[in-house]
């Protein structure tokens, strides 16, 4: 198969790939990594708009006129003390090379390059669906660097909870009577969920971490605060989820004498909606990638919450071999490693024709469309 992407651009994509893992930054700091990102795209040929969504960080590139309208999605965000270790500078890297040859073939429609910051618990791609960035655009496109070949990513649903139970402080031996324990509530709230973990379906998890737990060993906690981390098989699930953890606390506030609050800390990912027509043609231009294994339900990312709006996809070309995981130190160093840039050529290549499906093919449009309204998890 003959590459459409030409050699200058391959090796501009490993360069800023190489330029962002040696310059990390985490999100909604990846000022440098934008800069460096809409200069390249400004000298590609696109109409760069900076500070999109309110986003310091994110921008959206712009080439060509009318429809179809493909976007590749950019990630640049670090983790903290691991730099790249979650591969974002390769996905940054292979969605410019993708649009800057896509920019160079004498195809209709319109391609943009979407820079989202702050995938890492951020969740930037939110803010740019809410503002309507992706209103108009026919297909998101976008891969993840792994540990295996998938044609799609498992991803789940996911949600934080910050929980608030009010006490009323006292000396716990001077007139232990007058007070109310709010960190024995927020205990009791642990123990209630561990039983209701083994009930929860397949996918479904909770997650809990005291962030106040009081001042002094001699004063009754008036106030205690925990945050929560849930995770469910589809944004419905998650809802439920989040409805049980609720009324668990405001039960152990009640049973307790305390007061309850609970709140969603942001808004929650979405589970990703893989569209068939497009990761089958993805997959048809990086042959080897497989389904993903029954059964297995990985992290969760704000990608889902683009996949709820538009066709999407999401597969995982591996860089590093299956024992190992992302957010490790290991994984960090396969992101600039031989076989990472590897990864990187051939997944440039195969969204480049992906995008140029899309452009020139009506009836993938169609058929792409068509699974998008008919998926039965749009909820």
């Amino acid at each position: 198969m003959d590459l459409i992407v030409p050699d200058e651009v391959a090796a501009l994509a490993r360069d800023v790939a190489l330029a962002l893992h040696a310059d990390p930054e985490t999100a909604f700091a990846e000022h440098r990594a934008a800069d460096r990102l809409c200069a390249e795209l400004s000298a590609g040929g696109f109409e760069v708009a900076r500070g999109v969504a309110g986003l310091d960080t994110a921008f959206v590139a712009r080439a060509g006129s009318g429809r179809p309208a493909v976007a590749l999605l950019l990630e640049y965000d670090a983790l903290p003390g691991l730099g790249h270790a979650c591969g974002h500078n390769l996905i940054a890297a292979a969605g410019l090379g993708a649009a800057l040859a896509v920019r160079r073939l004498d195809v209709p429609g319109t391609v943009l390059a979407v820079g989202t910051p702050a995938e890492e618990g951020g969740g930037g791609k939110i803010a740019m669906v809410e503002a309507g960035v992706f209103d108009g655009v026919d297909a998101a496109l976008m891969f993840h660097p792994g540990v295996k070949d998938w044609r799609w990513a498992p991803l789940t649903a996911q949600v934080e909870l910050r929980v608030v139970l009010h006490g009323r402080a006292a000396h716990p031996t001077g007139n232990p009577t007058e007070g109310i324990d709010a960190l024995a509530a927020l205990v009791q709230v642990f123990n209630a969920l561990g039983a209701l973990r083994p009930r929860l379906p397949t996918a479904s998890h909770v997650q809990g971490i005291v962030t106040r737990g009081g001042e002094a060993t001699n004063i009754v906690p008036h106030l205690a605060e925990g945050r929560f981390g849930l995770r469910a098989s589809t944004t419905d699930a998650l809802d439920a989820l989040a409805g049980q953890v609720a009324d668990v606390v405001r039960g152990t506030a009640v049973a307790t004498g305390t007061t309850a609050e609970v709140e969603r800390v942001r808004a929650p990912y979405a589970h990703f909606r893989d569209n068939k027509v497009l990761s089958g043609l993805f997959a048809g231009h990086l042959p080897g990638l497989t389904e993903p294994e029954p059964g297995v339900f990985l992290g969760s990312s704000d990608i889902g919450n683009v996949s709820a709006v538009v066709p999407a996809i999401h597969p995982f070309v591996a860089i590093d071999d299956p024992d190992a995981s992302d957010h490790t130190p290991r994984f960090a160093e396969a992101a600039a490693s031989t076989r990472g840039l590897a990864a990187l050529a051939r997944a440039t290549e195969a969204l480049t024709r992906t995008a140029v499906d899309v452009l020139t093919r009506p009836d993938v449009v169609a058929a792409m469309w068509e699974e998008f309204h008919r998926s039965p998890d749009r909820g």
